[in-house]
């Protein structure tokens, strides 16, 4: 091989803006140059926003599809600063537009994640022909644009404004992503998702491009995880039970936070969803088995107790407790383990054990103190479905 061939030099190199590599390999950053992918954007941008509200800078978010393609995203904070960020040459917002990772958010447990990677709403900038953002604060109302992930102007002030608060307007670029459209029904569901999981989450999704009229929802649930239940169960038949069993529960060894909720209904099937830091597992993982676990410890237990299984009669299967459960498991970790890139499922067998012990505890106890409803629910389990 001749040495030209192989010749290597800092000619060979070549550096990318961000928006540059983006755009260069978009499926790469946003899963997909499709529907996906247009959700995808959404969330990089909501991303922010949601955790404004979850950090108690603001009250609300609204998400809007508006009739010509674009997306705008609102939020009554405080408004993003304008002050040149640390380490960069340009404003924050600026910052948080053009360079990956420039987010400011709650840590740990109490942020949520609903970008892929953690890059944020740089990725959205990048992969839309045009972005208009708009800072309320401290009285003034700022606007600036950019095309293709680059501002083309600087923050300008617009005028006074008597609320404060952010709003991203952008177009995804059609030159990516061709005819694809965002999805009112996907989006209102993730939304929704989020709402269940987050208690002080408030979040609206208005869709202004059907011809017959706008439509709207507001997700808004204060009973969080068992909220989220008895909303599952309008497709799990009747309860078996009236209450839906719930419980949360700090961990300053685990630094986490575990909510559950969960009710055995007619239906002969389970349905378990499982979430960590308010992104799905939908393959489980460690807080789904020590789920699992405690519910089966609880139930034989109990059932030992009051004499509805014998020592001749082996322990209830988890596959035969299971039958008509429904169940929203949810825990949030400072610092949580996934396996695979994708974090659809949970690890750490510290997980496993603690939540456990909270469910083995908190539904025992909550057995002793409802007899007639712990009879209904563990003689249906002893006996068998249909039997």
């Amino acid at each position: 091989m001749s040495e030209e061939a192989i010749g290597y030099d800092a000619a060979h190199i070549q550096v990318l803006e961000a928006w540059e590599a983006i755009r260069k390999r978009p499926g790469m950053y946003v899963g997909s140059t499709g529907e996906r992918g247009l959700h995808q954007l959404v969330y990089e941008v909501a991303d922010r926003a949601v955790n404004e509200v979850l950090a108690g800078r603001a009250r609300t978010v609204e998400v809007t599809l508006t009739p010509y393609g674009g997306i705008r995203v609102t939020d009554d904070g405080t408004g993003l600063p304008l002050e040149n960020a640390s380490g960069t040459d340009g404003p924050t917002l600026e910052a948080l537009l053009t360079f990956a990772h420039a987010r400011a958010r709650p840590n740990g447990r109490h942020a949520v994640s609903l970008g892929l990677f953690g890059i944020g709403p740089c990725v959205t900038n990048a992969l839309s022909s045009r972005l208009t953002a708009e800072v309320r604060r401290e009285g003034v109302r700022w606007v600036q644009e950019y095309a293709r992930g680059v501002a083309v102007t600087p923050p300008i002030a617009a005028g006074p404004t008597t609320t404060c608060g952010t709003t991203l307007t952008f177009w995804p670029d059609s030159g990516i992503f061709g005819t694809a459209e965002c999805s009112f029904a996907v989006l209102k569901e993730r939304f929704r998702e989020l709402a269940f999981l987050n208690k002080g989450l408030d979040v609206s999704l208005t869709d202004e491009r059907p011809q017959g009229g706008p439509q709207s929802v507001r997700h808004r649930f204060p009973g969080g995880a068992r909220d989220f239940v008895a909303f599952l169960e309008a497709r799990a038949g009747e309860p078996v039970h009236p209450a839906v069993i719930g419980f949360e529960e700090d961990s300053l060894r685990m630094e986490g936070t575990a909510e559950l909720a969960f009710r055995w209904c007619g239906s002969p099937t389970e349905h378990v969803l499982s979430f960590a830091n308010s992104h799905p597992t939908p393959e489980g993982g460690t807080h789904v088995a020590g789920f699992r676990d405690g519910v089966s410890a609880a139930v034989n237990t109990y059932a030992r107790k009051r004499g509805l299984l014998t020592e001749a009669h082996p322990d209830l299967g988890t596959d035969r407790i299971g039958e008509g459960l429904t169940a929203v498991v949810s825990v949030k970790l400072d610092r949580p383990e996934f396996h695979g890139a994708t974090n659809g499922v949970l690890g750490g067998a510290a997980v496993r054990a603690w939540v456990r012990e909270v469910v083995r505890e908190h539904l025992g106890t909550w057995l002793e103190e409802h007899p007639e409803q712990a009879a209904t629910v563990i003689g249906r389990i002893v006996r068998g479905r249909g039997d």
